[in-house]
């Protein structure tokens, strides 16, 4: 039979096409037996080697004078001064999420966690950025998810601050879960996952392994369909009580020098991780017995613990000689540690179980041997043109505003994050609610501001606009607290890029997010690809690029927050709009329209409203800011209101021709911030708008308990907040 035949449901199983099980043979110069198919198969499957995406992440910048670690560790790391480095970076975790919605929420928020603690950093805070289909539909998703990332992060004492929440009818049977971890590490401690030093020892600690996770990452790799239920022994399970633990276990790792690197065991593995620590260094290689692996269950075949997924462990390289010194700090903790190998020099990852050899494959071959996919985009088919001229006028906007704001994709997301504790570790100086959340670093006065965001709408509309969006709308978030955007993490989620119109879309989103990180001069340092979200080949989630974003201020006592502060202060419109109503929530919500072309965005204009902003921070102008998103200005304006507990009296608006009186007031233009100031301040803030060319406006005084535009409509905020916190609970 020729070495080049396998049982392609076997391939199937472990996510390898029968193209590349030949070039496997062809490298080995035989067949691969059972173990080294496994091995391969995960790394070689879409979640772990990229090789439908690998070339267009290419494009995105990753470099600027603040990073210091970019993409191809556990996680991006920026200098933030004094010391310090933030270490951040986002996953999903989608496809456990749809099957089971607590533990694959859950186990989402524990790998991230991992991977920022292998950096060496403490894990300040975490984000989520949640994707479900309508409500009540998707109700035991919603609920499942959200108790998964509070049970986790709660338990582990990290404070979840932060992050987004949107439903459409292209999540119903692919919700996302993406999670994002926010770390502290002193510049000098920061740790990289590199098999250095031959003869070193390999050390697993933390939980025993067990069978969970098997074929975690190859099942994050294939579309899901009917039988995807049956896959739920590829769900891990977590345990926060454990991995609280192990955090201050590797914490305590900072007080010795006898470890050379840390690397989580995420996706794929034991496999995964002796793998790509040796091949970071050029020649490494290792030698793993595991018959060494400490296991929870019986009769567990080599292939079992090379492909187990099991949560709450961590390989440690040990300098030969002191792993005595290490095992103590360990059992300190009552964990459990084992020596299971050591670094070699022949550029193999070589298995043994006891005496007998199981696996031996070239390094190389397993982290990059994958043949990248060259696939072909073809622009999908245009989305509904608007004419905005045949839309019925805005009749009442008071109605309208109440409707909206009962939207669940603009309502208060209150029910969602008092479920996690967001004030744990004394750090969070900007809850979550407003528009970035903001964290102290202790014993200096910096404050690093945190989000994600992005638009999925805009994306299907227009994928390279869309992306833009995403990028600059969260920088607005971050420009809102008063902080200076610093660096990126990105979440690209996509469909299945076998078909054209998907890769298409891929194609244009990374060109998109290209673009405006180049010119908000933003590095993208760490992110994630999470391909094949279709369930069926029928139901494809919009392309969604979720942005994670961190800023940085120099004194967090100058942070802004998003709600009115005092009676009778000046509220402005900082930007212009115009009649961008393409893609809006006031469209899909009165009309049932996703139409259209996505608010147009200039760039260099975005740029010079962030540092008009941010100048007005810095002079301590400014009582508080507030972008303005989804909902438009109208939107913004009563999330103020509603925030701050005090209401606005304005004048009637009455727009200039061309511009139409819905899109004023719920049009979706970007460059747009709504703020409050002292009277007194107001002579500054112009001379400071005419030196950065930014256009303001002034659309009333804070005040009362009502929202007033004279002569068009008056809600109280009593109604307001009965409709805006009702819709998602």
């Amino acid at each position: 039979m020729s070495l080049h035949r396998v049982d392609e449901r076997r391939l199937r199983e472990v996510a390898l096409t029968p193209e590349e099980y030949r070039v496997i043979v062809e490298e080995l110069k035989r067949a691969p037996n059972e173990v080294e198919l496994g091995m391969l198969g995960v790394l070689w499957s879409e979640h772990c080697s990229y090789k439908s995406s690998k070339a267009l992440l290419r494009r995105l910048p990753s470099s600027s004078p603040a990073v210091l670690q970019g993409p191809g560790e556990n996680a991006g790391a920026v200098n933030i001064g004094e010391g310090w480095a933030a270490v951040f970076k986002i996953e999903s975790h989608n496809h456990p999420s749809a099957i089971e919605p607590y533990q694959g929420a859950a186990t989402g928020v524990g790998g991230i966690i991992r991977d920022v603690i292998a950096m060496g950093a403490r894990p300040i805070a975490l984000l989520d950025s949640l994707r479900f289909g309508p409500l009540p539909g998707s109700s035991h998703h919603v609920e499942g998810v959200v108790a998964g990332i509070g049970g986790y992060g709660n338990c582990i004492g990290i404070p979840t601050v932060g992050g987004e929440v949107y439903f459409d009818d292209c999540y119903t049977n692919n919700p996302l879960v993406n999670a994002m971890c926010v770390g502290l590490v002193r510049v000098d401690r920061l740790m990289r996952a590199r098999a250095e030093g031959t003869g070193n020892s390999l050390m697993l600690v933390g939980a025993d392994t067990g069978r969970d996770g098997i074929h975690g990452a190859s099942f994050a790799s294939v579309e899901l369909d009917e039988t995807s239920s049956d896959r739920r022994p590829a769900v891990q399970v977590g345990n926060p009580f454990l991995e609280k633990c192990l955090l201050e276990a590797c914490m305590d790792l900072a007080h010795t020098d006898a470890v050379v690197a840390i690397q989580d065991l995420g996706a794929a593995g034991l496999t995964s991780s002796v793998a790509e620590c040796a091949g970071r260094v050029a020649g490494a290689g290792a030698h793993i017995d595991v018959r060494r692996v400490p296991r929870r269950e019986r009769g567990m075949s080599p292939y079992h613990v090379m492909l187990s997924e099991s949560q709450e462990r961590m390989l440690i390289v040990v300098q030969r000689g002191r792993e005595a010194e290490v095992e103590a700090l360990f059992q300190a903790w009552d964990l459990t540690s084992a020596v299971i190998g050591h670094v070699t020099d022949d550029g193999h990852l070589t298995v043994v179980n006891g005496k007998d050899e199981v696996a031996r494959l070239p390094v190389s071959l397993l982290t990059d041997g994958a043949p990248l996919r060259r696939l072909i985009g073809v622009a999908a088919e245009q989305p509904p043109g608007l004419d905005i001229d045949a839309l019925p006028p805005l009749v009442d906007p008071g109605a309208t505003l109440l409707r909206l704001l009962a939207s669940p994709n603009l309502s208060s997301r209150r029910g969602i994050f008092r479920r996690y504790d967001h004030m744990v570790g004394d750090a969070t100086v900007i809850p979550p609610g407003g528009d970035a959340a903001m964290l102290r670093v202790k014993g200096t006065r910096l404050g690093l501001a945190v989000t994600t965001d992005c638009n999925s709408r805009y994306c299907h509309l227009d994928p390279h606009l869309g992306a833009q969006l995403a990028v600059a709308e969260a920088a607005r978030n971050i420009v809102a607290t008063g902080a200076q955007p610093l660096a990126v993490t990105d979440c690209l989620n996509f469909a299945n890029p076998d078909r054209p119109e998907v890769y298409w879309e891929m194609e244009e989103t990374v060109a998109g997010l290209a673009h405006a990180c180049r010119a908000f001069e933003l590095p993208i340092v760490s992110g994630n690809v999470s391909l094949y979200n279709d369930s069926s080949g029928e139901s494809a989630i919009y392309p969604t690029p979720v942005v994670g974003m961190v800023g940085l201020i120099s004194d967090y006592d100058r942070r802004l927050a998003a709600g009115f502060r005092a009676e009778g202060d000046f509220v402005l419109l900082v930007g212009s709009s115009h009649n961008d109503l393409g893609g809006s929530e006031y469209l899909k919500v009165e009309h049932d329209l996703v139409a259209g072309r996505p608010p147009a965005l200039d760039l260099a204009r975005e740029r010079a409203v962030y540092r008009l902003i941010l100048a007005a921070a810095e002079n301590r102008l400014l009582r508080s800011a507030h972008d303005c998103a989804e909902g438009g200005m109208l939107v913004a304006l009563a999330e103020c209101c509603l925030l701050g507990g005090i209401g606005v009296r304005c004048p009637a608006i009455r727009p200039e021709s061309p511009i139409r009186l819905d899109a004023a007031f719920f049009g979706e233009s970007p460059s747009r911030f709504i703020v409050s100031l002292a009277s007194r301040a107001m002579p500054e803030l112009q001379s400071l708008a005419r030196r950065h060319h930014v256009e303001i406006s002034l659309l009333g005084l804070a005040g009362g308990e009502s929202v007033e535009f004279e002569g068009q409509f008056r809600l109280s905020l009593a109604e307001m907040r009965q409709a805006w916190e009702g819709a998602v609970v």
